[in-house]
């Protein structure tokens, strides 16, 4: 009984000294002083209508001309998953990193009644930067996606006073769609509305030009379709509060508002916040105060290193963060009054963006690194 009592004792102190200090609750922030600003609708987009058509997301869905593959990325508690055709995962040229499905668009899951996950990539080829691609994904069938790119533009008017566009250049950190629009972040500018109801036809054959060209032609370094750039929302911070980086997006449609989850990346962590916003069913933006602003309803700082996407569920925040191209990634949760806590090596490497479905309880992500890139849905009520 003694032998075992000491055994019982030095295996609790094995225990105790081996367990993980506990993490300090998140500190709450001002919310109101994160802010976003509504500006002008592009008018060149009903110019851009009148010549090119408009085609519709079940259009490119029936367009879709890759194939997606089965696949186990092996995440933890992993629930749904599939990888992108040999040309995509390897590629050097385009990095995937936004995603989002049709659950976000409208609770019931669908879009116009089909089924879809969207998925941005930025270009880091060579030459002219052509900006970012979305996959559109038909998850119809899940055991066999089919996909194609679509490349977002800025429709503009051109020295000629032609109606014309370009890619849009940013990292695409993050997207959501909600209703007919799908957001993406942009990293020092706050988001980028595109409407999913003007989707354009473009010339192909050639993938190296853009826009309007001097046969009256519009083409799109050779993509079939472009989604253009509607709106903007511009961030801003009052009281002397450090500008928010907004490094991924998530739509959370179990809080009342629904509302917008940003993360903010940061290598070590240090002074990370996570902050949310509230948008309006409505109309599919971003909720206004009397003050003609969009005030944050919540904002905590984390210190949470290399987050990489966050989402809420029901008032818990889920995180993925990043370990380099060797070491799989962590999911880390945290309320308003505990935590954050880290679940180590629950995503593949170089997970990125999180968007949860709600209506299949999955909590999606994908990863960037060419040679070893999925979408893989996690159960998060294993966490």
């Amino acid at each position: 009984m003694r032998r075992s009592l000491a055994a019982l004792v030095a295996a609790l102190a094995v225990i105790t000294l081996s367990a993980a200090p506990a993490q300090a609750a998140p500190t709450k922030l001002t919310a109101s002083d994160f802010r976003l600003k509504e500006n002008a609708y592009n008018g060149v987009i009903s110019q851009l209508d009148g010549v090119l058509g408009v085609k519709s997301v079940s259009a490119v869905l029936d367009s879709a001309n890759r194939d997606a593959t089965s696949c186990n990325p092996g995440a933890s508690n992993q629930v749904a998953a599939f990888c992108w055709n040999s040309g995509d995962n390897d590629t050097t040229d385009w990095y995937p990193q936004g995603i989002s499905t049709t659950a976000d668009a409208y609770d019931n899951g669908q879009y116009d009644g089909r089924t879809a996950v969207f998925a941005s990539w930025y270009y880091n080829g060579s030459g002219t930067d052509k900006g970012v691609r979305v996959s559109f994904v038909d998850y119809s069938t899940p055991s066999a996606p089919k996909y194609r790119h679509v490349l977002l533009v800025e429709p503009y008017t051109n020295s000629a006073g032609q109606p014309d566009f370009r890619p849009v250049t940013i990292h695409a950190g993050g997207i959501f769609t909600y209703g007919y629009y799908l957001y993406v972040a942009d990293t020092s500018g706050g988001f980028r509305a595109f409407n999913l109801r003007h989707i354009w036809p473009a010339k192909t054959g050639d993938s190296t030009k853009i826009g309007r060209q001097s046969d009256g032609s519009y083409q799109a370094f050779d993509y079939a379709y472009v989604l253009p750039q509607a709106q903007t929302f511009t961030d801003s911070t009052t009281n002397g509060v450090a500008q928010l980086r907004f490094s991924a997006a998530s739509l959370d449609r179990t809080s009342t508002p629904d509302s917008v989850i940003v993360p903010e990346y940061n290598a070590d962590g240090t002074g990370t916040r996570v902050v949310r916003f509230p948008i309006d069913y409505t109309d599919r933006k971003f909720a206004e105060s009397s003050d003609g602003y969009t005030h944050a309803t919540e904002a905590y700082q984390v210190n949470i290193p290399s987050m990489q996407g966050a989402t809420a569920i029901n008032g818990k925040f889920s995180v993925s963060a990043s370990a380099g191209s060797g070491t799989r990634g962590s999911l880390w949760t945290f309320t308003s009054s505990s935590g954050p806590t880290k679940h180590a090596t629950v995503f593949p490497i170089g997970n990125e963006d999180l968007s949860y479905r709600g209506p299949e309880t999955q909590l999606w992500t994908l990863s960037e690194y060419p040679g070893n890139r999925s979408v893989v849905a996690i159960n998060p009520g294993a966490y």
